[in-house]
């Protein structure tokens, strides 16, 4: 079940559980309604406690709605729901409370959080602006200068921030939110802490020096983007609207207006390829390497012997017997890697060209070779498999991760090396052009598993704007609609 109700002793409890983050998917939204009523009618529930099972507090979204069809109950009408609750209503949060999952709490009289707990809005991230009241509640609690701050940042705020500035009404100490939210509950129960219903607060006042400091910056670092300039709108409407249901309507009118944007499409569009791009499509069952040998000095490796004992991962400085996976920097000894083991060199980036790069590769590394692009900018590396199996390129990829290397696999001769040669032979105002161009002439060539693994690369590594969804999705989008690719492109991404 994903909502279900309980009573402990005065006070009822309503528990989501939708691992593995509490998503807010139509279940959910519906058992929240649900589980409501079944408080409001248990006679013997004096206030009710919403909170989450498991690692985190509701964590925004579900992602696996996103581009289908909204299905009811919907968000907002949820939180309407749970401010006009007739008894009071804590919620208890722990770990992230983001998105949808804030909106949650801000319909809620009263917040108590764990004192490791995040909160924050982060739509903008996506192209977006938080559609459920965040932008009329939020001002209300924390103000507009701290409400323009933190949605058009899409930041998180550590829970001492969220509580000194109105966000939070409490910090607990408690080991759980189940006992957090008792806690809170039976303290509102007793007189010792008051609630407040955020949709009944007094707007803020307008703050013309905030709106115009926020829209100088967003038009001095962000001009072409969309949804931080319509979330300075609606935060501007909370102040100025005759009451909470028409700036909900405003607000609304704006979110829509986001959702029917190209930022929009071309944002979730990375959003989902950056999810696993370190995967290699028809290999199963994988395992990482566990004994490596970091061969030479580079400052990757460092990162990595950070974070190999938690990984359970060996690592030594030379090749043994039992070695599985050498990493080589650059300009290290490749004849000191056992026969048995797998082969991977850094690159740095600006790399070598690509026939540059295999030609080395020939002439001086073992068949099972792969190569690891290091992008200077950016979450992502690139992990070309050169002359390795499917199998030992995911294990590799495996490996890295774990060592909490980002990476994207790709195939000879590699998808940066190749964007990154087209973009210096540009003119400085073509390079966009030059990296559409060359990135089709790699989705035809197989060098990507996937070709949003381009995108990915272009805009992380090469500073293709975010916004677009990268350079491969522009150019298929700029085709013809009579391409086939185009069209499968778009049927893809709308």
């Amino acid at each position: 079940m994903s909502v279900h109700y309980q009573r402990h002793g005065e006070v009822g409890v309503i528990s989501i559980a939708n691992p593995p983050v509490n998503a807010l998917s139509q279940a959910v939204r519906r058992g929240l309604l649900d589980a409501l009523q079944e408080g409001i009618a248990d006679q013997q529930a004096q206030a009710l406690v919403v909170m989450a099972e498991g690692r985190t507090f509701i964590a925004g979204a579900d992602i696996r709605e996103f581009g289908k069809p909204p299905q009811a109950p919907l968000l907002p009408d949820v939180i309407s729901q749970l401010e006009a609750c007739p008894k009071p209503l804590v919620a208890s949060l722990h770990g992230t409370a983001l998105g949808g999952g804030l909106e949650v709490a801000l319909g809620c009289h009263y917040r108590v959080a764990l004192a490791s707990t995040r909160v924050g809005l982060p739509e903008v991230k996506l192209g977006l602006l938080p559609g459920a009241g965040g932008t009329q509640r939020l001002p209300r609690l924390a103000g507009v200068a701290n409400a323009l701050d933190i949605i058009t940042s899409g930041r998180f705020v550590e829970a001492t921030e969220a509580h000194a500035i109105g966000i939070l009404d409490a910090i607990s100490d408690a080991a759980t939110p189940l006992e957090a939210g008792l806690a809170a509950a039976r303290a509102v129960l007793a007189g010792e802490q008051a609630t407040r219903i955020t949709g009944q607060l007094p707007a803020p006042d307008a703050d013309p020096q905030a709106m115009a400091t926020m829209r100088a910056q967003l038009e001095s670092s962000v001009p072409e983007l969309f949804s931080p300039f319509r979330i300075v709108e609606a935060i501007d409407a909370c102040t100025q609207a005759a009451s909470l249901e028409e700036g909900l309507r405003q607000e609304r009118a704006l979110f829509l207006a986001c959702m029917d944007s190209h930022q929009r499409a071309g944002l979730i569009h990375l959003f989902f390829a950056a999810r696993s791009p370190h995967l290699v499509p028809g290999v199963e069952n994988a395992a990482p390497f566990t004994q490596l040998a970091l061969i030479g000095e580079h400052p990757l490796f460092d990162t990595l012997q950070q974070a190999a004992q938690r990984a359970g991962i060996t690592l030594t400085p030379t090749a043994e017997a039992n070695t599985e996976l050498c990493l080589l920097a650059p300009g290290a000894d490749t004849s000191t890697c056992p026969g048995q083991a797998v082969t991977l060199a850094l690159r740095p980036l600006p790399a070598p060209i690509s026939a540059a790069i295999d030609e080395h590769i020939d002439t001086d590394l073992p068949s099972t070779s792969l190569s690891l692009v290091l992008a200077e900018h950016g979450a992502f590396h690139e992990l070309v498999n050169h002359h390795a199996s499917a199998l030992d390129q995911q294990r590799a990829a495996l490996t890295l991760k774990a060592l909490r290397a980002n990476v994207v696999v790709t195939r000879s001769p590699g998808v940066l090396s190749t964007l990154h040669d087209a973009a210096a032979q540009a003119p400085a105002q073509g390079i966009q052009t030059a990296l559409e161009h060359a990135s089709l002439d790699l989705s035809q060539q197989g060098a990507c598993y996937r070709e949003s693994d381009i995108d990915l690369l272009s805009v992380e590594a090469l500073g293709y704007p975010r916004h677009s969804g990268g350079a491969h999705r522009q150019a298929t989008l700029a085709q013809p609609a009579s391409d086939t690719s185009s069209t499968t492109a778009r049927n893809a991404h709308s």
